[in-house]
């Protein structure tokens, strides 16, 4: 039997990557790690050189600190690949395939591959373990997916999350689980991978569409009705495409879903209330000045459904003619309010 993985790295300096490096370094500090070498690919040079010398990330959730004796920064991506086993990508998927460029199938032969990517590919309109898969030749056992409910926020001020992780070989989904797990994370363990991933895919389009409602003036109400509509729009398209015997009322489901959809911390509810409140989508992007995964998603989902499923999704198709077609928000949404049940 060959020995588990003990070489991670991260790859991506944003807020989810700076949580995951936190749970990991947690891991790495205690007695009973199973962590040899913990390293974090970051965009830049400088925001590297900044986050060994100062102990944070500059631009995101910097009151995570990042220990040099714990954990390698690095900007050097093919290095980081090709001192470690298992990589987690936590980039946003509009900027993976770019992310990539220099590695080739060669580079990643034998790594295990964690997505903790929420969106779709724009340039394929593949989910992330897909792109693996047919760009870069990953075996469908050495793939896994990082789902929530869990806010980075949430993670940086050690507030008691859940996560849920897929993966098909069992043992090592349970080995990297146990790296993540510490006085704040559980997790649980999922054979999902197709079904996690798409959810996770959704859930921020419908968090988009909440916070439309709600910048619009809607009340909590709708907010139940919209969202118990949501999850039944997400079980139509899951069935479809990946006939799973999965129940859609579990955490990495129904619960993600809930978080993004009402949680301060949503960037995609975010992005979607300042829509609803009269922003352009190009100055609610501006002044974010962060990635709302759902406004790639929308665009790479309803386009996908369009060509190939033909799934009833009247609310992930009100969020596509708002923010694509510049369809009139109150009309839009008043027009949605005649099919939910």
């Amino acid at each position: 039997m060959k020995s588990l993985p003990t070489h991670i790295a991260v790859l991506g300096g944003g807020s989810w990557g700076t949580a995951i490096t936190k749970m990991l370094s947690e891991h790495k500090q205690s007695h009973q790690s199973k962590i040899e070498e913990l390293m974090w690919w970051v965009r830049g040079n400088d925001t590297a050189e900044y986050i060994r010398k100062y102990k944070h990330n500059p631009k995101y959730i910097s009151s995570v600190e990042i220990h040099a004796e714990y954990v390698t920064v690095s900007s050097d991506i093919k290095d980081v690949i090709s001192k470690s086993q298992i990589l987690v990508f936590a980039i946003p998927s509009a900027f993976l395939k770019d992310s990539l460029a220099r590695i080739s199938k060669e580079d990643l032969k034998g790594k295990f591959i964690v997505s903790a990517i929420k969106g779709l590919l724009p340039h394929s309109r593949q989910i992330v373990a897909d792109f693996f898969q047919n760009e870069f030749d990953v075996p469908h056992e050495n793939l896994m997916v990082i789902s929530g409910p869990c806010h980075a926020e949430e993670v940086a001020s050690e507030k008691l999350s859940y996560l849920t992780i897929a993966g098909l070989n069992k043992s090592i989904t349970t080995h990297f689980a146990s790296m993540l797990e510490c006085r704040y994370i559980r997790t649980i363990i999922s054979e999902d991978i197709t079904g996690t991933e798409y959810g996770a895919v959704l859930k921020n389009i419908y968090a988009v569409a909440s916070g439309i409602c709600h910048g619009v003036g809607y009340g909590d109400n709708f907010q139940a009705v919209l969202i118990s509509n949501a999850i039944r729009e997400m079980e139509r398209f899951l069935f479809k495409v990946h006939a799973h015997p999965r129940e859609i009322n579990h955490s990495a489901y129904l619960g993600d879903l809930l978080v993004t959809a009402y949680s301060q911390h949503s960037r995609n509810r975010t992005f979607g209330n300042m829509i609803g409140k009269g922003y352009s989508v190009k100055n609610a992007q501006l002044e974010m000045n962060m990635i709302a995964e759902g406004y790639y998603a929308t665009k790479s989902m309803f386009e996908l459904n369009k060509e190939k499923l033909h799934i009833d999704m009247p609310i992930a198709k009100a969020v596509y003619n708002i923010i694509y077609n510049n369809k009139p928000v109150k009309s839009e949404i008043e027009e949605l309010c005649q099919k939910l049940v």
